[in-house]
């Protein structure tokens, strides 16, 4: 019998397929597979993925340690459409919150002749006031009335609205008035979820403080529902207590299930930063610590930049069209994946996604009635896939995806084969701007950074890729279609804090700093103590948001733990300069007439776990022809050619794949073209560069 408590697994639940991995902790092996989604209980799937790798790993359910997931519930119900059912509570006078909104103009005015303002969260006739009033340093000017909030719960009551955000003037200062409005709804409405602004986010801004919590109010029923559901299978897969669940969230940490129900808003993009984790560690044991990470899905494309082994985090994000002000890994999303579809806009022009088969029905080669071309059959009519998935698990029609393809061609006057290839042609520079948007948008020079490509369609555009950017490498991690489940194994239990105190730097009192760093360090360190870390196991980390007096926006910079007195107000004040200066070019760190602004205070308790070790590959001779398991016609550079195909598993350390070829995998296909080769480093991971 195998020990007892061995087994950590990482579940990711994507809009195709859902990948788990497993890391067996007696053996340091780690298990993976992969099986289709199921979009109407996505539970089916995350337990159909717990059943298989237990049968792979050949451990029983007695011997979960524990269980991670990464999951797209809240983002879902949030882009599914109406937000029906949400109501908004706030400081009477302040009705038109949403309406002012603030002035942003997608793309800039040279590119938008016509703006109109994204519809609200919340119509204005589902937003009531009350009275009570606090001002900007928390003294309270006017009671709150419990009677008129009472007298609302019961409003809402009637109208059939099930979910309210609680959001008052000042309140991120003392949340006094929106804990007693809380507590009037848990007595007067007790089936309403509300959640109110203070514990959501607890910064200056009205209308993203608004939004932000609405947001959490409306997704908080559908991810509370989903989390306890899984609780609850989990329970029944044995006798004893359940293994400890956790969801991983937006910032690049995982919280318990009962951590996240309270806060849900920050699971919004739990699924692409497990992805960015996982190639942030797998590239950083590779020697690449400044690197791209590409996660091409099923529905779309994730981009993060990871500098120095660590993802960049924002709290400046959005989602579809609401402002989500809490930390997350900054991802650009694009909406090409395997399953994006390809038509024809109402100008005669080929378009590929963003609207996705998914994984019901699916792309038109799954035989599931589709009959609209994706960019997995464009590849599958090119030659550039085999003709199925999952080592033979989900066969591949490649006659019906060829017949897709050519109705969409003939549509533009072009066989086949060149709209396949118009298609991915497409798809790739989808993805190429994606990119640019999270680096050359920001100043970095992509040709500088390598790219990690990861996900079961990111490896199939990477030498185009390199093409279209000058990028001098990309990585491919070993079992690229299960690099976001992996990601949820190297992950920390994280908790953020945040507290606005806007002074201005002369005027700061240490004192003041000091007692909000203390609250707020009290706060993280409950949330650690809940996930079972105490003071001596997790590790706490301060920041500070600042700005130079006039400016509308503000810099993170790094704030020291420990005393905090002038030296440490110095140091801050010092990191904000050298932030400033590597972000925008320019400080004013010698010019004291351009005053520093103190805006916001923020506090990060981390609770460590062990990482799988990455296990080095057994070494080759540099000769992959033991690998070699046939040849295929592939359509390349506009023409077809007898390509060599490469079994990945067989290949081993410093062995070198020429181009044209297509190396094959379980959970994934990365085609060599002509003019690049592939090299397998001491990891297993697949090096592709420009052939010299």
């Amino acid at each position: 019998m195998s020990p007892a408590g061995r087994l950590r697994i990482g579940i990711d639940t994507g809009g195709t397929f859902t990948d788990v991995v497993a890391f067996d902790e007696a053996t340091g092996l780690v298990h993976s597979t992969k099986t289709p989604s199921t979009p109407s209980d996505p539970a089916e799937g995350f337990m159909e993925g717990i059943r298989l790798i237990l049968e792979q790993s050949g451990c029983g359910p007695d011997e979960i340690v524990a269980v991670s997931h990464g999951t797209t519930v809240a983002t879902n119900a949030l882009l599914s459409g109406a937000l029906d059912g949400l109501g908004l509570v706030t400081t009477e006078g302040f009705r038109d919150v949403l309406e002012i909104a603030r002035q942003s103009v997608p793309d800039g005015y040279g590119n938008s002749y016509f703006w109109v303002k994204p519809a609200r969260i919340v119509p204005v006739h589902l937003v009531r006031e009350v009275p009570g009033r606090l001002d900007a340093r928390g003294r309270e000017v006017r009671p709150l009335d419990t009677a008129a909030v009472a007298a609302t719960a019961e409003w809402f009551r009637a109208r059939g609205v099930t979910a309210v955000g609680i959001c008052f003037l000042h309140s991120y200062v003392d949340p006094a008035h929106e804990e007693a409005a809380a507590q009037v709804f848990a007595d007067t409405y007790p089936e309403c979820w509300v959640s109110i602004s203070s514990q959501v986010l607890r910064e200056y801004r009205e209308y993203e403080r608004s939004v932000t919590t609405l947001v959490d109010a409306f997704v908080k029923r559908t991810v509370v529902t989903y989390v306890q559901g899984i609780e609850d299978r989990l329970a029944g897969l044995r006798a004893g207590p359940s293994p400890p669940f956790h969801v991983m969230k937006s910032n690049g940490g995982v919280a318990s299930a009962r951590g996240v129900g309270r806060q849900p808003i920050t699971t919004i993009l739990s699924g692409p930063a497990a992805g960015a984790l996982g190639a942030a560690h797998l590239a950083s044991a590779a020697g690449y610590d400044d690197v791209l990470a590409l996660d091409g899905g099923g529905t779309s494309t994730d981009v993060t930049v990871v500098r120095r082994g660590r993802p960049a985090v924002t709290t400046e994000g959005t989602v579809g069209r609401h402002p989500t002000k809490v930390p997350m890994i900054d991802v650009a999303t694009v909406g090409t994946g395997g399953g994006s579809i390809a038509w024809i806009s109402p100008e005669g022009g080929l378009k590929v996604g963003p609207r996705s088969a998914g994984a019901r029905p699916g792309p038109i080669c799954y035989g599931q009635g589709s009959l609209e071309p994706t960019l997995t059959d464009a590849h599958l009519t090119l030659g550039r896939i085999p003709a199925h998935l999952l080592g033979g698990r989900v066969p591949l029609d490649a006659a019906a995806a060829r017949d897709g393809l050519g109705a969409l061609g003939a549509g533009l006057g072009m066989e086949a084969e060149d709209a396949a290839a118009g298609v991915v042609e497409i798809a790739t520079w989808d993805q190429a701007n994606a990119i640019r948007k999270v680096t050359v948008r920001k100043g970095l020079d992509v040709r500088g950074l390598a790219l990690c490509t990861f996900g079961g369609s990111g490896p199939l555009g990477a030498c185009r890729l390199m093409d279209v950017l000058g990028i001098r490498a990309v990585v491919v991690p070993r079992d690229p279609g299960n690099v976001s489940a992996y990601g949820l194994l190297t992950v920390d239990v994280r908790n953020d804090e945040v507290q606005t105190l806007a002074r201005h730097d002369a005027e700061l009192d240490p004192a003041q700093v000091a007692a909000v760093y203390a609250e707020l360090e009290d706060r993280v360190q409950a949330g650690l103590d809940r996930e079972g870390f105490t003071a001596a196991t997790g590790r706490i980390e301060r920041s500070a948001d600042l700005r130079y007096r006039g400016q509308a926006f503000e810099v993170r910079a790094e704030a020291p733990v420990g005393a905090v007195d002038e030296g440490f107000c110095e140091a801050v004040v010092a990191a904000f300069h050298d932030a400033h200066e590597a972000l925008y070019g320019y400080c004013y760190q010698d010019q004291p007439d351009h005053g520093v602004e103190w805006v916001n205070l923020r506090v990060t308790g981390i609770g460590p776990i062990r990482r799988p070790d990455v296990a080095p590959l057994a070494a080759g001779d540099g000769q992959p022809t033991a690998a070699r398991s046939g040849e295929r016609q592939v359509h390349l550079e506009g023409s077809w050619t007898d390509t060599p195909l490469f079994d990945r598993a067989r290949l081993r350390a410093g062995d070198v794949v020429v181009g044209p070829a297509v190396v094959e995998e379980f959970g994934s296909t990365a085609p060599v073209l002509a003019g690049f080769s592939a090299r397998v480093d001491r990891l297993g991971n697949l090096v592709i560069t420009a052939a010299c």
